[in-house]
């Protein structure tokens, strides 16, 4: 039986995350033996998602087959998520972003053991820390805006309810969402999504005035603690979250090559 490495079970689950965003908001996909693709389709002009999920032997192939479907769905803007890192698309008019780290830990459980919710403790510097799961349309609405500013996710400022996170997601088995509260107050959140194999954690964020706290490293043990700790955990890792992760038991499985095109691409002169 071929068992997929942990890369692909990562890139498996970023896929399953997006085809779900897509079924909450009822965007169009395409799923290739090499890739999946989303419409994302907030505005005319919204990102279009894509990300490669198996090594390719030939590059330009794949970038033909790309620049197909970008055509079909008349792309503006896209970002494309890379693991193999032998993709150019300076032809497409993209820009590479810096390599990030595809992170996952495996399974077992989390310093502390398992965690009744909600989960309290004391901050670090002091007052009270819960973190709780988002099970109502209220708490979901709480979650995306921290998610929406603490990320921050800028094309979705100013927050608006349901545009980042729709309220069908919390009909969705396969993904839960967690909020952080310092004394009382929303001050960060993450969304796991477990397609079987895998939980992927996604879109953690700290509130500015609650960073330096220990908010991130509660809401995401937390999340492990409660999400399927008996499969392993992925995610992509920024420069400012990667010794986090690091610290909760996530290590390297190699750097993943982004790439985005933020305006629509120039039109040849006649």
């Amino acid at each position: 039986m071929n068992v997929p490495r942990r890369l692909e079970q990562a890139n498996d689950n970023a896929a399953a995350f997006w085809l779900g965003q897509a079924r909450a908001h009822g965007w169009q996909t395409r799923t290739h033996e090499l890739f999946t693709a989303v419409r994302c389709a907030r505005t005319p002009d919204d990102p279009h998602r894509i990300l490669i999920t198996r090594p390719y032997a030939e590059p330009g192939s794949l970038e033909a087959e790309l620049a197909e479907l970008m055509a079909a769905w008349s792309t503006l803007r896209f970002t494309l998520e890379d693991p193999y890192g032998g993709l150019d698309l300076t032809g497409f008019g993209a820009t590479r972003l810096p390599l990030m780290p595809v992170m996952v830990r495996e399974p077992g459980p989390v310093a502390g053991g398992p965690r009744t919710l909600p989960y309290v403790c004391e901050a670090q510097g002091g007052g009270s820390l819960t973190v709780d799961e988002a099970t109502d349309g209220g708490l979901l609405a709480e979650a995306e805006r921290t998610i929406v500013d603490g990320f921050p996710q800028r094309a979705r400022q100013p927050w608006t309810r349901g545009a980042a996170v729709p309220e069908r997601m919390l009909y969705d088995p396969s993904c839960r969402i967690w909020l952080g509260r310092l004394d009382g107050t929303a001050a960060g959140a993450c969304l796991t999504y477990d397609d079987g194999r895998a939980t992927g954690v996604y879109w953690v964020a700290t509130l500015p005035f609650a960073r330096g706290r220990g908010v991130a490293r509660a809401v995401v043990e937390t999340a492990l603690a409660a999400a399927h700790p008996g499969r392993p955990a992925t995610l992509v890792a920024t420069a400012a979250g990667e010794p986090l992760y690091r610290r909760l038991g996530f290590d390297d499985r190699g750097p993943t090559c982004w790439w985005t095109r933020t305006a629509p691409p120039a039109r040849a002169k006649a």
